[in-house]
């Protein structure tokens, strides 16, 4: 019932095509020099087009929505719009211990399935990792001092992180395609490092320690030949360019710089969800053309979504004319017993408000499943 206009499918060919001038400021490598061919195109790929648009993503798209859970080739997204979205987000919290089930409750089975369903028809996954505390045994949100100490070379439970990352590659190198490949994931460690809320947060964690963390994970995952990571460097909001990279681990060791913010007020009110997303997106703009690094919103949403222009106003001016490569919002869990209110962050069929995604959907800038299945992104 609703379509894409095929007026914009040549304009998506012509940026995958394009050699000229706007792709040039980002030409940077992934910092995998072994990467896979498909990873490496991928990346390619995601530069190219985020000169002209992004992918809009959603996490845990296909396990579950507003009212319905595991229905095979059912998401959200895809009831109101008729189209997947571009970007799966999914989570690793669950595999430290071998679990059946990730974090929010989905079994990695199904996950696997999924994730290869979404690779065999151009889409695109992504992972964060809501990692138990390694020092207490207790979940991510416990802030106990020292336990990220705990994870260095040499810490006190350094050998149990590394257990956990066996645990990670083992599933990590086991995706793979129809075709038998690799399947490329944009892997989003230690997410939103400048806030106060995770074990490996600012608070719990000095530049120095992060830095070194991160560099090993990375080389670890190269030594168990894990070579289909392409690894997103991501911030809560800060404000300045100092805020941003002080946690940065160094270009050989990051391919995409991003951040997570979410709107908590009313936009018709306030305005300061737009402003402060400008401000730092035209941060990484700045360093992604220093350093040759792609730039996203990695994490972003408004509960129940109360506005009805905040697909087409809020998201698109928050925004502007950057070369965002991808922005994903939250997951669609429903009704939350524990707190009594509806937690969703993608409109479903019969949302007051879902004129205004379907009118966000047709925006030429917005590239959804169907639009990066023509642009086979894993191809160069």
């Amino acid at each position: 019932m609703i379509l894409k206009r095929i007026s914009i499918f040549s304009a998506l060919v012509f940026a995958l095509q394009s050699c000229g001038a706007q792709q040039q400021q980002q030409t940077g490598g992934l910092c995998d020099s072994e990467a896979t061919a498909e990873t490496k195109a991928l990346y390619k790929n995601l530069q190219k087009i985020s000169t002209t648009g992004f992918l809009f993503g959603h996490q845990d798209a296909l396990a579950y929505g507003v009212n319905w859970k595991y229905e095979e080739g059912r998401s959200d997204v895809k009831d109101v719009t008729g189209d997947y979205p571009a970007l799966y987000g999914w989570d690793l919290g669950g595999k430290e211990d071998l679990e059946a089930n990730d974090i929010d409750g989905v079994p990695f089975d199904k996950m696997e399935k999924w994730i290869t369903q979404v690779y065999d028809r151009g889409g695109v996954n992504t992972f964060s990792w809501h990692m138990k505390n390694p020092l207490t045994g207790k979940n991510a949100w416990d802030t106990t001092p020292r336990s990220f100490a705990s994870i260095l070379p040499g810490g006190s439970h350094h050998k149990l992180y590394r257990q956990w990352l066996d645990h990670a590659a083992d599933f990590l190198g086991s995706l793979k395609g129809s075709d038998g490949k690799a399947i490329p994931i944009l892997y989003r460690p230690f997410h939103e490092l400048t806030g106060n809320w995770f074990w490996w947060c600012q608070n719990n964690c000095t530049p120095e320690e992060y830095k070194i963390v991160w560099q090993f994970t990375v080389n670890y995952f190269k030594s168990k030949n894990i070579h289909n990571l392409i690894y997103v460097y991501n911030t809560s909001l800060v404000t300045t360019k100092e805020a941003f990279l002080k946690y940065y681990p160094g270009d050989d060791y990051v391919d995409i710089l991003s951040f997570d913010n979410y709107l908590y007020t009313n936009p018709t009110k306030d305005n300061s969800y737009v402003e402060n997303n400008l401000n730092l997106i035209r941060i990484m703009d700045e360093v992604g053309k220093e350093r040759n690094k792609l730039i996203a919103l990695a994490e972003t949403g408004y509960e129940t979504i109360p506005y009805n222009k905040y697909w087409t106003k809020t998201i698109m001016n928050s925004l502007g004319n950057y070369p965002v490569a991808f922005v994903l919002v939250w997951r669609n869990h429903g009704w939350q017993e524990q707190e009594q209110k509806m937690h969703y962050y993608a409109p479903f069929k019969g949302h007051p408000n879902e004129k205004d995604f379907v009118d966000f959907y047709n925006l030429p800038q917005t590239y959804f499943q169907s639009d990066v299945t023509r642009m086979n992104l894993y191809k160069q």
